[in-house]
């Protein structure tokens, strides 16, 4: 009796397509998250190179500015 229900069971759960249709779903939604993350660390090593030539160039700015005060007449 026991037996029967769970090969009932069983070929219920092998026939139904929903949890085919899910799985792959997921394996879309993993492959567009993987698609995502690989775009988003292309495009952040170039974000990091364009934040790092702007802090150097106001970085040399500012120094250039702090020479330029520091020489101006009355400063001191």
């Amino acid at each position: 009796m026991m037996l029967s229900r769970v090969r009932t069971l069983w070929r219920s759960l092998c026939s139904d397509e929903t949890a085919q249709g899910l799985a792959e779903y997921c394996l879309v939604t993993a492959l567009l998250a993987l698609v995502a993350l690989g775009i988003f660390i292309h495009v952040s090593g170039g974000l990091q190179n364009v934040w790092g030539t702007a802090g150097s160039a106001m970085a040399t700015a500012g120094s250039t500015a702090g020479d330029a005060t520091d020489s101006a007449p009355g400063s001191h």
